[in-house]
């Protein structure tokens, strides 16, 4: 299983959601989903995340084994 650190990642970046969503090209609130763990960010869309938070892609998420 996985979990979304976006949403904490995105607080401690202190961009705005609507800034990150316009750069993702997507909407505020399918950004959302991908910080709520509704939906999986595409890969492409990852990298691109990734870089704007200055993290690496697999800071976006971490595994829980079950």
């Amino acid at each position: 299983m996985l979990n979304s650190n976006i949403e904490k990642l995105l607080l401690e970046s202190g961009l705005k959601k609507s800034f990150v969503a316009n750069k993702l090209r997507v909407s505020v609130r399918q950004l959302r989903h991908y910080e709520t763990g509704h939906s999986l960010i595409p890969i492409d869309k990852a990298y691109i995340l990734a870089d704007i938070l200055k993290c690496k892609v697999d800071d976006l998420y971490n595994r829980e084994d079950e």
